[in-house]
């Protein structure tokens, strides 16, 4: 399977006009073919993505540790998204102002896309392209971080975001689809899944995993006294 298959491969009106064959799942109604065949075919557009992020890991790791370090230091991230990319990068935010696997300090960490009276009031008076932007200006210093989250790696109002953030010194990473795109090539580094859309999104949570993993592991090995216990004692 190549991450060139889709489900516009499949003969869709050809399999809905097929037999039913109906095949009982534990605790499920029965389904029919087409539906099984669907469901196969997105299970098996997944690989792409994870043999995507597996030649990349390294630069995962690299974005863990730099992260520890700069948060260690006082920096902030700032992280920005649309749609289902938001969700993933206040995913991300929600691990270091939370916790990823371990006990530890909190972390600051800012998902632009959440401020939704700060995205009105700019899109209303700036228009929506702006949204991210205005907000990079207002809440970024000198040597924080920006990850922007695209599948497509083109959106007007991420690109502007990045834009931003390096008048500021702030360093950009990209997390996208397959590349090249508009994005990636604006941002100082970027992390590309070569898959289809819905599949490198998935991607995208398990690349967010991989650098809290290095993260946890560089906050832990540099400044043990981060390192909480359940309780919240060091």
């Amino acid at each position: 399977m190549t991450a060139e298959s889709s489900l516009r491969d499949i003969d869709l009106a050809h399999l809905a006009m097929a037999p039913a064959l109906p095949a009982v799942l534990p605790g499920a109604a029965y389904v029919d073919s087409a539906s099984a065949d669907a469901v196969r075919l997105h299970l098996d557009n997944v690989v792409p993505a994870l043999e995507s992020l597996r030649s990349q890991s390294g630069r995962l790791a690299a974005w863990g540790v730099e992260l520890a370090q700069r948060m260690l230091r006082g920096q902030r991230l700032l992280a920005a998204g649309n749609g289902g990319s938001a969700a993933e990068a206040q995913h991300l935010t929600a691990e270091l102002v939370g916790r990823f696997d371990g006990e530890r300090v909190p972390f600051s960490a800012i998902s632009l896309h959440a401020e939704t009276s700060a995205i009105t009031a700019i899109a209303n008076d700036y228009g929506y392209d702006d949204v991210f932007a205005r907000q990079v200006r207002a809440h970024g210093r000198s040597g924080d971080l920006l990850i922007l989250l695209s599948t497509s790696g083109k959106s007007p109002n991420l690109l502007r975001a990045a834009e931003a953030a390096s008048r500021l010194n702030i360093t950009t990473w990209a997390l996208t689809g397959a590349g090249p795109n508009p994005l990636a090539a604006a941002c100082d580094e970027a992390v590309m899944i070569d898959a289809l859309n819905a599949n490198a999104q998935e991607g995208h949570l398990i690349a967010l995993h991989a650098v809290c993993r290095a993260f946890d592991l560089e906050v832990a090995r540099r400044h043990p006294a981060s390192t909480l216990q359940q309780d919240g004692r060091p």
